[in-house]
């Protein structure tokens, strides 16, 4: 029977997010996962010259064992060779199937609750781009309804293979490679465990440069930590630890470990678009790309020759990353980052050390190790802390938040109507007033005011700059029915006010 990958996500709902398909776990049956992988191998077969191999891993979800043993079926049925490598992180697999010109799946939901799961398609060469996507949901596949019940689970799923250690060992190898062994010693670094797949290769890394590690918080229960919308707790669990137990920095990630979080010394965790230019400031990258959503102290730190700012999605980081490759000077150095502090290495990076010169190879994917342990080498290098780097960028405050259970359909007819109606100013112009407590002490008291806007952006939803400097953007997810809000203004405090106002006026878009 040939079956469409297009019918199998109307029927199931199951549609494609950023670089795979993410869904509720009642969704995304054996039946919906094998059609899909089938479809990807299918496409990798007439895309790319590579051997019939794939790898696959995932993270520690509950669901994500059934969903791999679906992968080996189609991997089986696809008469593929499929390459387990077990439960590691994104950027790990991904790094193997580059080095070894082979596709890969990462089983993983990032970020997001337990009770949704997903599936992160790499080519030989990387990441899948929009086209890449096109050309996998465009394919049909024939297989035997049969081995599936009436649920959409397979009859009989087949056991996983034996663990390939190789693509763990070489991501934990990559790190103490470049930058030496004792890169990080003299540093204490508090490891935030939780469920994070790369909990225990984050240790062994850091070890490995030579920090002393003290891991804390490990959970048996899969946690949903968002490197772009922190929650309460993990605030307070890193304040409270770094209070009680001496670090120089708090290193996590999410639960696929590829995005980032890093707090300073007293637990204040970093917002990932700052992370992002510290990261970038310590390795000594000319070009960066980075979505429209991220803080502007990028430009204004003038640290960069050349800036793209992309639409939010690794897909179009990767793709503004390409846009600023000199063919003619593989010296220049290009990398790109997230608001979520996931940082993407697209040329190789070579540097002098006193023993002599390293390269690290291009990575072009969400990694987070690479970001924290450079700024850490970083503080190291320069005898300083974490906060003291941060004092050294202009004064730009990002923060976000979002509506969770939120229609995308709904999200993106508020949004065209704010547009075609210019409701901008409307809505959020008497935000934007700034009161006095934000203004110098010896500053004349501002006239109340109604905020204009100045300038609008809508390279990924509708990014309002009004005439105080305080910055509104609004967009639906890429890949969850949330409807995000990021704001930028010149103080902390400010910004956490003007967020807190944005989302009374969102919440009121649910009635």
């Amino acid at each position: 029977m040939s079956v469409s990958m297009q019918d199998v996500m109307k029927q199931s709902g199951v549609a494609f997010g950023t670089s795979g398909a993410r869904g509720l776990v009642t969704a995304m049956t054996d039946r919906v996962c094998y059609v899909y992988a089938r479809c990807f191998i299918k496409y990798c077969e007439a895309s790319y010259k590579c051997e019939h191999t794939i790898a696959i891993a995932g993270d520690l979800r509950p669901s994500t064992e059934r969903i791999l043993k679906a992968l080996v079926k189609a991997g089986e049925d696809s008469e593929w060779k499929v390459v387990y490598c077990g439960r590691i992180p994104s950027p790990a697999i991904a790094l193997y199937g580059i080095d070894k010109a082979l596709p890969t799946i990462m089983v993983t939901g990032s970020h997001i609750p337990a009770d949704r799961n997903g599936i992160k398609f790499n080519h030989p060469k990387g990441e899948i781009s929009k086209k890449d996507e096109q050309g996998i949901v465009s394919q049909a596949v024939d297989f035997d309804e049969g081995i599936f019940d009436a649920q959409g689970m397979l009859k009989n799923a087949p056991a996983l293979p034996a663990v390939e250690t190789e693509a763990e060992e070489n991501y934990c190898k990559r790190y103490p490679e470049f930058f030496g062994a004792n890169a990080l010693r003299g540093l204490t670094i508090g490891v935030y465990q939780h469920s994070a797949v790369g909990r225990d290769i984050v240790v062994k890394v850091l070890e490995s440069l030579g920090a002393t590690v003290k891991p804390f918080a490990r959970s048996e229960t899969f946690i949903p930590v968002d490197t772009e919308a922190i929650r309460k707790e993990d605030e307070d669990l890193a304040r409270n630890f770094a209070h009680k137990d001496f670090v120089d920095a708090i290193f996590s990630t999410d639960g696929d470990s590829d995005r980032p979080l890093l707090a300073d010394d007293v637990g204040m965790w970093l917002r990932g678009d700052v992370l992002g230019i510290l990261a970038a400031q310590a390795l000594h990258i000319k070009r960066i790309a980075t979505p429209v959503s991220c803080n502007t102290s990028l430009e204004k730190s003038g640290s960069f020759e050349k800036i793209c700012r992309t639409r939010i999605g690794s897909p179009y980081v990767i793709a503004g990353m390409e846009s600023l490759v000199d063919v003619n000077d593989p010296s220049i150095s290009v990398a790109g980052y997230e608001a979520n502090g996931g940082f993407l290495l697209q040329t190789d990076l070579t540097r002098k050390f006193e023993d002599g010169t390293r390269t690290l190879p291009a990575l072009p994917t969400r990694d987070a190790l690479l970001p924290m342990i450079a700024v850490m080498v970083s503080v190291r290098e320069q005898r300083m802390c974490v906060v003291d780097l941060l004092k050294k960028l202009p004064k730009r405050f990002t923060l976000s938040d979002r509506l969770k259970e939120f229609p995308t359909e709904t999200s993106k007819a508020k949004l065209a109507e704010i547009r075609e109606q210019k409701l901008g100013a409307k809505l959020f112009g008497a935000l934007t007033a700034v009161p006095s407590k934000f203004k110098p002490k010896d500053a004349p008291a501002p006239q109340p005011f109604h905020g204009e806007v100045v300038s609008i952006d809508e390279t990924d939803g509708y990014r309002m700059e009004f005439d105080s400097g305080d910055i509104v953007h609004l967009r639906p997810s890429g890949n969850a029915p949330e409807f995000r809000c990021y704001v930028e203004t010149e103080s902390k405090d400010r910004s956490a006010e003007l967020l807190a106002g944005c989302m009374k006026i969102m919440e009121g878009w649910r009635k």
